[in-house]
Parts: C-alpha cells; structure tokens; sequence
C-alpha cells in the first residue's frame, strides 16, 4: 500500500511539473500572424542580457525536470517491477496451494471402483487445468477446491449407484429367470403325466400365473419368497383324485418306490393317504395301478405255509425273509400235496363154503387168478372153486375171494389215467379229495400225518404287480394265513 502511495505522489509531482513547463513555454511562441507582404525586414536587434538569462533559467528548469521525471520513471518501473514480481510470487504461491488443495481432497477419499473413478478424475483435471489457466490472484481465489470435489464424489457416487443398479438388475433377471426354470421344472413331472384337459389347464394356468409374479417382482428378496410348493401339492392330489376315478372296481395297488413297497389298498384309504402328504415331493414317489389278480404256483415246504393247513378260499399274506418290507395280499384258490407223502396198502379175505352127501361123488375144481402191473403198481385177483359129489350123495362147495394191493399214489394216477386198471372209476371216487380230506383228517384229529418240510405246491391268486417280487424271493417266501 505505501508503495503505491508513493507512486501516486510521483505521478501527481510529473503533471504539475509537465503543467508547469508549458505555462513557462507559452509566453514563447510568438502569435503567428499570417502571411502579408510586407516590405523589407528591418534589421535583427541584439539580444539583452535579462532576455539570455531567461532562457538559461528556462533551460535548466527544462534539464532538472527531465531528470526529475527520468527519476520518477526508474522509481516507476522498479515499483511496477517490485509489484509486477511480488503479484507473479503471490499467483505461483496461491496456485501451488490451490493444486495441494486439490491433491488433498482427492487423495483422502477412496475412489474404489476404477470404472467410476475416471468420472472422478475428469472433474479433479477439470479444477486443475482451471488453476493453471488463472491470470491472476482474484481469479484464483474464486476458484473453490472443495465444492468441485464434492461434484467430483458426487458424479463417482452416482456412477456407482449407477453401476450397482445396472449389476442389481442383472442379478434380478438372472434370479427370475433361474425361478421360472426352476418353477417349470418343478411342473414338468406333473405335465409328463396323461392328465386330462381340464386338469391340464388348470395346471398350465397355476404355472403360468407364477411365472407372471416372478416377472412382476421389484427385488431379488420378491423373487425368493415366490414357493411353487402349495399350488403343486394341490395339484398332485387332483391328479391323484382323478387317478382313483379312472380305476375301476373299489381297490388299487399303491406303491410307494421311497420305500419300496407297494399295498393293496382301497380308494379311500389312498385319498387319506394322499390328503396327509404335506410336501408334494413325497407325492411324486406314490404310483397307483389297477388290481390284476393272477393265479401262480408256490412250491413251498410245509413249514413255511402254516404246516399245509391252509385251504382253497383262506385269505392269506405272504412274506419274505429276504425283503422285510414285502408283503403281499392273496387267496389260495388250490392245494396239491405230493405224491411222495406216503404209500396206500390195502389187503382185504372172503371165503364161504356148503357141503352135502350122496353115495356117488364126483369132483370138479376150478382155479381163476388175475394180476396186473401198471408200472409199480401190482393189482391181483383170484377165484377157487371146489365141487364135490359121492354116490353118498354128499357135496361140498367152498368159495373165497382176496384183493390186496399196495400203491405209490403217482403211479396209481398214471394207471388210472392210462385205463390200466379195473374199476378205475371206482379207485378215481376213492381216490377223490385224497389230500384235502388228509389236511382236515390232520386237523379234526390234531395229528400228524404228512412228515415236517413236506413240500406242497399252493396255486394262489395274486395281483399281477407282484409277481416279480415272487419270483425274485421263491426261497424266502412265508404263507401266513388272515385270521377273520
């Protein structure tokens, strides 16, 4: 400030001074008057000494106030120098603190995301090519560091949020489209199946309609909570309910492949079965078929199928050692025991006799004998007939009649059944119920007759589903008969 005090009272000192010359130099110049023809000059007078002396004292206030204003002009441009260097110093030394204002916002702050930070750095050169361009102090000074660095974090803060938004919608697309593959795949069991129209419809819609929520979601959080499981359950037990209906007669086989078993059940107890399932999961492991009974034949010992006292009509489950979860419904519809359980021998004596007397007697005998052998069944017949007369008029006669025979009951039914023997009608009627009426004989008496592990061949009617199960488990198999 004083300097340029001092500048002012400079300048004002060389306008007096240049005021002052010319008032001095004006009494100088002469009027010009304008050219007239005028005669002769008169002649140039000498000049007075106070005239010369004048001009001196002129001449040296002209040379003292030259060298006062060269003066003033050193002392000028010194000052202007002075102030010229010191503004230049103050400018520098603003702008340098203007660029470490700079670098001290923008390297206190973590400008993570690369992508983002460029936005950033755009407005950080920005304040920066504005320092450097600013001409002067002032200009400088209106530049605010602090609020292009808020602009700065603002534009990374909203690019972020940008991207963040961007990278958020595509996780959500991706998230619906996993939940609608997701919901489809969970229908697809259900649609592989042969529904018919009206359930396929509703089941199209239901899907549908869930794949319409997952679109219309705003957040991955919606997404997630949309379950398919209620409306597939309910869906299930339509299929099922329908399933029943199709079925004919009141009883379907039911088997659940989880567990591995399968049960003769009736339509209600299915649809209980089906209603107490909670999660359609376990639903898909239930598969229901129609009852087809077939009639198969076991071949089992004795033991195994209550001792042999069952009978055709008994109600009857039967097991398997190897499978414990096996259990099988039937009916015995025959029982056939083997030929080997024993041997039937039959010895059987008549006899009769008369006798007379007379003076002449004559004699007369006769002999008949027959004896068959159909394989190693030996079947024999014989008749003895005695007459007597004497002169005495005496007479005897004497009849007798014996059938034995012992028999393997094979061989006895191949005869009978190749006309080998006689009366085999007769031995077919004896013959006739031989084993049923043995099996109740055991039982009325409570003994005995056929030895333990005598094997008996039962033909049981059966659903056909298990016959696989049967034939997998012939040497495991047990006979127990229902109780009623």
């Amino acid at each position: 400030m004083v300097v340029l005090k001092v500048a002012e009272d400079i300048e004002a000192k060389i306008r007096r001074l240049r005021e002052l010359g010319k008032v001095t130099a004006e009494p100088e110049t002469p009027p010009v008057k304008p050219p007239t023809a005028s005669p002769k000059k008169p002649p140039r007078r000498p000049r007075s000494i106070s005239s010369i002396r004048e001009r001196e004292r002129r001449k040296r206030i002209l040379i003292g106030a030259s060298i006062l204003i060269i003066v003033i002009l050193i002392i000028s441009i010194g000052v202007y120098s002075y102030m010229q260097s010191r503004s230049a110093n103050e400018l520098k030394d603003l702008r340098t603190k203007k660029v470490n204002e700079v670098n001290y916002y923008f390297s206190h702050y973590n400008f993570s995301n690369k992508d983002c930070a460029q936005k950033a750095v755009q407005v950080r050169n920005l304040v920066l090519q504005k320092i450097q361009s600013a001409n002067s102090v002032d200009e400088l000074k209106e530049i605010n560091v602090k609020a292009y660095f808020d602009k700065a974090v603002q534009v990374y803060q909203e690019c972020v949020k940008e991207q963040e938004r961007i990278a958020y919608e595509k996780q959500l697309n991706q998230t619906k489209q996993a939940k609608i593959q997701a919901i489809e795949v969970a229908f697809q069991p259900l649609l592989s199946m042969p529904l018919p129209d009206s359930l396929r419809t509703k089941v199209v819609s239901a899907m549908k309609t869930l794949e319409s929520q997952v679109m219309s979601a705003k957040t991955i959080e919606e997404v997630n909570s949309i379950n398919p499981d209620s409306y597939l359950l309910s869906l299930w037990r339509d299929y099922y309910s329908w399933r029943l209906e199709t079925i004919p007669g009141n009883e379907v086989i039911l088997e659940n492949e989880k567990e591995g078993t399968k049960k003769l059940v009736s339509k209600e107890e299915a649809t209980v079965i089906f209603n107490s399932v909670t999660d359609y999961r376990e639903l898909l492991q239930y598969k229901v078929y129609k009852v087809q009974y077939v009639e198969i034949a076991l071949v089992l010992p004795s033991d195994n199928a209550v001792e042999a006292q069952l009978m055709p009509g008994d109600q009857i489950i039967i097991y398997s050692q190897k499978n414990l979860n096996l259990s099988i419904p039937g009916r015995v519809d025959l029982i056939l025991l083997p030929t080997t359980a024993g041997q039937i021998s039959v010895s059987e004596s008549q006899s009769q006799s008369s006798s007379t007397s007379s003076s002449t007697s004559t004699t007369y005998n006769e002999n008949h004998a027959s004896t068959y052998n159909p394989g190693d069944f030996q079947y024999s017949n014989g008749t003895t007939v005695s007459d007597t007369y004497s002169n005495s008029q005496s007479a005897s006669q004497s009849s007798s009649a014996s059938y034995s025979y012992s028999v393997n009951l094979a061989e006895i039914l191949k005869a009978i059944a190749a006309g080998k023997i006689q009366d085999s009608q007769q031995v077919e009627e004896l013959l006739q119920d031989y084993g049923l009426k043995l099996l109740k004989l055991e039982k009325r008496t409570q003994l005995q007759a056929l030895p333990s592990g005598t094997q008996v061949v039962l033909i049981v009617r059966v659903p056909s589903i298990f016959v696989p199960d049967i034939l997998q488990n012939q040497q495991y198999l047990h006979v127990a008969r229902v109780s009623t």
